[in-house]
């Protein structure tokens, strides 16, 4: 008899272990890794040429390559000399920036994130993958160094999960990118771009690659207002009404496209990447595009 209470009660203890093993874990950080692990990125996502001692690929051999890299073995195969390369093993940081101003607490539908919520989903998911491929990843602002490590991780939800301003629109600050490194901005971009072309043009001056991602509400793409209708921000500090909203939309979208035009050359300028993501689509092809992208840099 006692054998049989062992028995029903070991899968009870062992789900009890589980539930105060996972309590202290922030939920971000819990969402953001089931994101992270649904990423098919392979054993060498991140691989490319450099100095290392894993061997990565053979590759014709060039003009102006040394004799100590030719594969003999590899080349008396074949009529041609080849080139054993290794894979690139040298540790990258990666500053994040997230907008935690008022205005990314948007969303037009009660069935969508808000906009805040899936940047900092997406900041943390390409954290949990970047630290676990062995690279540093931190904060711009707060200003958060870049570590390696799961403790990095906890620190980053915890940040990420608390850190909000009462402002309406928020701007990043480039004061702690570390030269060289590689740096990620998401937010709306709704506010004024001269703090945003700043940053890019610090981080630039530093030798900071990085990618740039807006995050918008399809509603705010679309603009699907008419007749009277009064549109207030987010901290309430803007208010505008009118009788006829759906006189103002060829206007609105004219302004939007001029301002993703704007972020799409200010980006380029600095060597960055931009793109736009919408809160009604899939968090991770979001996070695949990402993850490519800041790969390239």
């Amino acid at each position: 008899m006692s054998a049989l209470r062992d028995t029903a009660a070991r899968p009870m203890g062992l789900r009890r272990a589980a539930q105060g093993l996972a309590a202290p874990l922030p939920p971000l950080l819990v969402e953001a890794s089931h994101l992270a692990a649904n990423v098919q990125l392979g054993e060498h996502g991140r691989r490319r040429s450099g100095m290392g001692s894993e061997f990565w690929q053979y590759r014709p051999a060039h003009s102006g390559d040394e004799a100590r890299f030719i594969d003999w073995r590899r080349s008396a195969r074949s009529d041609q000399t080849f080139v054993r390369e290794r894979e690139w093993q040298a540790v990258q940081s990666v500053h994040l920036w997230v907008d935690g101003s008022r205005s990314m607490e948007f969303a037009g539908d009660r069935n969508r994130p808000a906009k805040g919520a899936r940047a900092r989903l997406l900041a943390l998911a390409l954290a949990v993958l970047m630290i676990r491929a062995g690279e540093r990843v931190g904060l711009s602002e707060p200003a958060s160094p870049p570590r390696a490590g799961e403790v990095q991780l906890m620190r980053l939800a915890h940040v990420l999960s608390t850190a909000q301003t009462p402002q309406d629109y928020g701007a990043p600050a480039p004061l702690a990118l570390l030269p060289g490194a590689r740096a990620v901005f998401l937010s709306d971009f709704l506010g004024p771009l001269d703090p945003v072309e700043a940053a890019l043009a610090r981080a630039a001056d530093l030798g900071v690659r990085g990618v740039m991602v807006q995050i918008l509400d399809p509603v705010e793409e679309s603009f699907p207002f008419d007749g009277r209708a009064i549109f207030e921000s987010m901290a309430g500090t803007l208010r505008h009404e009118t009788l006829k909203a759906g006189n103002l939309r060829a206007r609105y979208l004219d302004r939007m496209a001029e301002r993703r035009a704007r972020l799409t050359a200010l980006a380029a300028r600095a060597g960055w990447v931009f793109s736009t993501h919408h809160t009604d689509q899939a968090a991770q092809s979001a996070l695949l595009w990402l993850y490519a992208a800041l790969r390239e840099r």
